[in-house]
């Protein structure tokens, strides 16, 4: 049977056999993701919550990553060869990371965030600030 629910709270695992798989999502998610192998083919789809900036920086070098603000107001800001790049997203704006490229998000108002993103080896280094 075909179940609604909600991407915040559960993500979808778009799989590189075309199926789609619905995971428990949120915070205990993230909490193990060094460890999931499981989702180093596909991509993955979610919505989180963004109240605060990111403390870290991020870079997916598997594939771009597209980010859609649902609501809110969030600045990415991108580190590439010529130095910072920072782009606005506003509700319904959509954004394309492009593959490698470090990147995070400061928030200018607290909204939803749709994530669609690969899985294999995406790597975190804080922010210093």
């Amino acid at each position: 049977m075909t179940q609604v629910f909600s991407l915040k709270g559960t993500y979808v695992h778009l799989r590189p056999d075309e199926s789609a798989l619905a995971m428990e999502g949120g915070e205990k998610f993230w909490a193990g993701i060094e460890d999931r192998r499981d989702l180093e083919q596909g991509r993955l789809m979610g919505a989180t919550l963004q109240t605060k900036d990111w403390d870290h920086w991020e870079r997916h070098p598997a594939g771009e990553e597209i980010l859609t603000l649902l609501s809110g107001e969030l600045e990415i800001v991108l580190e590439t060869e010529a130095g910072e790049e920072r782009a606005v997203l506003k509700p319904g704006q959509t954004l394309v990371i492009p593959t490698g490229l470090w990147h995070r998000g400061i928030v200018r108002q607290p909204g939803d965030l749709l994530f669609i993103t690969p899985g294999a080896g995406t790597e975190h280094r804080p922010v210093i600030r």
